[in-house]
């Protein structure tokens, strides 16, 4: 059987762009700006609803001066449909993303986001997908008083007694 190259290129290439999504989930959530600011090209578009339309720079200080009133953030990909050409590339991805809203000594808001990001992706001359312009609409937001209790430190993550492979054991890098 022969292989179909350009179909494999695709394939690999759609990967690529699913792994962006996720590392873009990644630097929202762990608010590495160093990792966000990397998933653009230079030129790159954000628009995210009414809450903020511009440059990538100016997206990244956005983001940044967010970070102090989100004591908890977590953006969790569903499905993501891509249309590779070439060098370019668009996709619609769903993402549910909650966070715990408010002051650390204050009140905190619990705040759910059903979104879809509208992307077109660009390989940059390094061989790297990103986002070349990033367009992001909330289909459903829910907020409401939070007064859960958040995970009180490792030690209480359930996962360390459940699973037992040294993957999961604490202080291992995967």
């Amino acid at each position: 059987m022969a292989i179909d190259e350009a179909a494999l290129q695709t394939l690999l290439d759609k990967d690529a762009i699913r792994d962006l999504a996720l590392l873009y989930s990644r630097a929202i959530d762990r608010k590495d700006s160093a990792l966000l600011r990397d998933l653009y090209t230079e030129d790159a578009i954000d628009t995210h609803g009414t809450d903020f339309s511009g440059n990538v720079t100016d997206y990244v200080a956005f983001i940044e001066s967010t970070a102090p009133f989100m004591p908890y953030s977590g953006h969790h990909v569903c499905n993501h449909l891509i249309s590779v050409d070439g060098d370019k590339a668009q996709g619609e991805v769903y993402v549910l993303a909650v966070h715990c809203l408010g002051a650390e000594d204050g009140p905190k808001l619990e705040d759910w986001h059903v979104v879809r990001y509208m992307d077109d992706y660009r390989r940059c001359a390094d061989g790297k997908w990103r986002f070349a312009k990033r367009f992001v609409t909330y289909d459903m937001i829910i907020a409401r008083p939070f007064d859960g209790e958040a995970l009180s430190g490792a030690a209480k993550d359930p996962s360390y007694g459940e699973l037992g492979h040294r993957l999961f054991a604490a202080g291992v890098r995967g």
